[in-house]
């Protein structure tokens, strides 16, 4: 999710020069640092952090991993990647960890990616959806869990392709996320519906939207339907002037991310009917490993599983399955066992595969349409989209990510 990091070199040149890996001593607990904007992304992080503690309690109460527990140092990011970066050197330098994870803004996990690798050390990266993540930027020590920009570009796509809308205006958060987004829907949907035309594009500054001024520029461009790629404040926001002024009467709305419960939730009897979105439609899946996690969640924490408990609970239960596969926390046994892991995942639905050609994995989302039931905003007709069916061809991933 990039913007351009000031004093990145130098800051990660310092961060290198104190992180000089340590041997690691086989024996005690794993360690775990785990990195992210906990308080400038609180909506989605209080209940990835939840159910990080879940699933570490249930591996820990199993036996471990060989008899050793797992352990988690958390630190708080704020959402800037320099601290992101500060946290890992002091992680791996004072903490000791064997792992460092998470990441949830894309700048963050590209700063964070870019340190992994200067410092060969494993970087589970849990929510970062750039794909410059796993291509343009990928490297050998980065892994990526959630299904990222192109992915659910594509799953939307889908859709999109099937109606009559030809004239199209997008909106989208002025940073790295955003940008892909809107440069992959774009290129998808060109590709298959020939003589798609896009007539405006928004992009407003990541949590600080004038969202009046902004549906005024779509309103002023008469576009017939809308990709929207805003999410948390600005979301709300933008629906809220977007309703009021009329924006969206007759016209289709492509969303991304809008069906997960921590965005969609509070615009509560305001949420937008119709609109095809990506998203967790948490109460009315039904499938046994998803039922089990959600009661097993429901019952710690007294309240619904959101999107942010998946990625905490599959990137606990991925790091686990690896230290499982390898046996070692020896960082290059560590890196090589995530290459073509596979694991089952919260959503209970197939199972998940880190690939070796981009270290991507390919869980996948949920697209349905939103609706509201009992004055609350929810997924109606959602369907699952296996991720390994959304990538490009391993021929243009070859072409976008570094050799060697």
């Amino acid at each position: 999710m990039s913007f351009v990091l000031p004093r990145r070199t130098a800051l990660l040149s310092a961060a290198a020069t104190l992180a000089a890996p340590a041997a690691i001593a086989q024996e005690g607990p794993i360690r775990i640092g785990e990195i992210n904007s906990y308080s400038a992304q609180p909506a989605f992080l209080a209940p990835y952090r939840n159910a990080w503690a879940l699933i570490q309690h249930e591996v820990n109460a199993a036996g471990g991993i060989n008899g050793r527990r797992i352990e988690t140092v958390f630190r708080d990011d704020a959402g800037k990647p320099e601290d992101a970066v500060r946290h890992a050197g002091e992680l791996l330098n004072n903490e000791r960890v064997h792992i460092l994870a998470g990441g949830f803004l894309s700048n963050v996990g590209l700063a964070l990616s870019d340190f992994a690798n200067q410092n060969r050390r494993l970087f589970v990266a849990s929510e970062p959806l750039t794909d410059a993540l796993v291509w343009s930027r990928g490297n050998r020590y980065t892994y990526r869990l959630r299904c990222s920009t192109y992915m659910q570009a594509a799953m939307l796509v889908e859709e999109a392709a099937k109606l009559p809308p030809m004239r199209w205006a997008t909106v989208a958060p002025n940073y790295e996320y955003g940008q892909s987004a809107v440069r992959w829907f774009k290129e998808l949907l060109l590709r298959a519906k020939p003589g798609t035309t896009f007539v405006a594009e928004q992009f407003p500054a990541q949590g600080r939207i004038d969202a009046g001024a902004t549906v005024q520029a779509l309103a002023s461009a008469n576009p017939q339907a809308i990709f929207n790629v805003t999410f948390a404040t600005d979301l709300t926001n933008f629906v809220r002037q977007g309703t009021t002024r009329g924006l969206f009467e007759g016209r289709t709305v492509v969303s991304m991310l809008t069906g997960e419960p921590e965005y969609l939730g509070p615009l509560g009897d305001e949420a937008p009917e119709g609109w095809i979105v990506t998203g967790y439609p948490v109460a009315d899946i039904q499938n046994p490993g998803h039922v089990r996690f959600r009661d097993a969640y429901r019952a710690r924490f007294n309240e619904l599983p959101k999107l942010g408990s998946i990625v905490g609970a599959d990137t606990v239960t991925a790091i686990a399955a690896m230290l499982r596969k390898t046996g070692s926390t020896e960082t290059e046994h560590m890196v090589d066992g995530m290459s073509g892991l596979t694991y089952s995942g919260a959503f209970g639905e197939a199972e998940s595969e880190f690939r070796a050609l981009d270290h991507q994995a390919t869980m996948g989302a949920y697209v349905g349409k939103t609706g509201l039931r009992d004055g609350r905003g929810v997924m109606l007709n959602w369907r699952y989209c296996d991720g390994k069916n959304y990538l490009p061809t391993d021929d243009v991933v070859r072409s976008m990510r570094p050799q060697g």
